[in-house]
């Protein structure tokens, strides 16, 4: 049973912005949270009952005074949740253009297909957006000629799906980064659960860490500010007639995004786009 006991801080935000709050997030992602949701005014995040302290918190929030927005707080206790419970009630099997199935280990007689991924992901809250996951793996199955035997890097990897699914097109090596230590370790063990975990290498830590290694394919499913701030970083690593495919945005993002990847010599190829969320493919 994974039942455990969160709470749930509300931060007020006025005037609220997705930019406000992301500079909050940033912020408060020093700290030892686990996920956080945007309900226009409010950014809600949470963290597990015994590792929270409200004096580290007030200390990482007064850092944002002059900021240009107000904040006001408030911390809850949640009720203890099941949440394998409510992982399995939530999540249902996706499968990308009848090539590739993603499910949790709970879901049995499954139709196969060419690729299998399975995941159980630690983290309690949310899965991601299915509609960017969806397309980043869309994008990965169209290039498959130029993943074969080549270096992958997932970067913002989450639970690893894309990682995973670019080593069972037998890309020689990936690399899996992620801000978050948990999401980080759940990568790992995912990698090791479908049974590509030999060639896959996960890291807890930002964009920096990419100056290790070069890459063939870089993938970065994540949100518009953070693309378009580390867009140079993934341009330098990214080796010579490689790719760089990125998701996590709106179509009217486009054109700041391909401009922003333009100025650090990359070439636009395609995008795609599904409820208004969208996947730009480029190469260098």
């Amino acid at each position: 049973m994974n039942s455990q006991e969160y709470i749930e801080v509300a931060i007020r935000i006025t005037p609220f912005s997705e930019d406000n709050a992301e500079i909050i997030t940033a912020e408060v992602s020093e700290l030892p949270f686990e996920s956080f949701t945007m309900e226009d005014p409010y950014l809600k995040c949470y963290i597990q009952k015994e590792l929270y302290d409200a004096q580290d918190l007030k200390v990482v929030l007064s850092g944002l005074e002059g900021m240009g927005f107000d904040i006001e707080y408030s911390a809850n206790l949640m009720p203890a949740v099941n949440w394998n419970a409510v992982w399995e009630s939530e999540f249902t099997p996706i499968v990308v253009d009848g090539k590739c199935t993603i499910k949790a280990s709970f879901h049995k007689d499954l139709k196969k297909t060419r690729f299998n991924i399975t995941i159980d992901p630690k983290m309690a809250f949310g899965t991601g957006h299915h509609q960017t996951t969806y397309m980043m793996c869309r994008a990965l199955l169209e290039n498959e000629d130029a993943v074969k035997g080549k270096v992958v890097m997932d970067m913002g990897c989450g639970t690893a799906i894309l990682a995973i699914l670019a080593a069972k097109m037998k890309a020689s090596k990936v690399y899996g980064i992620d801000i978050d230590a948990v999401a980080a370790i759940s990568a790992y063990d995912n990698a090791r659960l479908n049974r590509v975990g030999t060639r896959i290498e996960t890291y807890c830590g930002d964009a920096s860490l990419l100056q290790r290694n070069s890459y063939d394919i870089l993938l970065a499913n994540i949100n518009r500010n953070i693309l378009i701030q580390d867009m140079q970083t993934y341009a330098h690593s990214i080796r010579k007639g490689g790719m760089l495919f990125v998701s996590g945005f709106y179509v009217e993002d486009m054109p700041m995004l391909i401009g922003t990847a333009a100025a650090a010599g990359l070439e636009y190829i395609s995008h795609d786009s599904i409820d208004n969320w969208c996947c730009i493919r480029f190469r260098k």
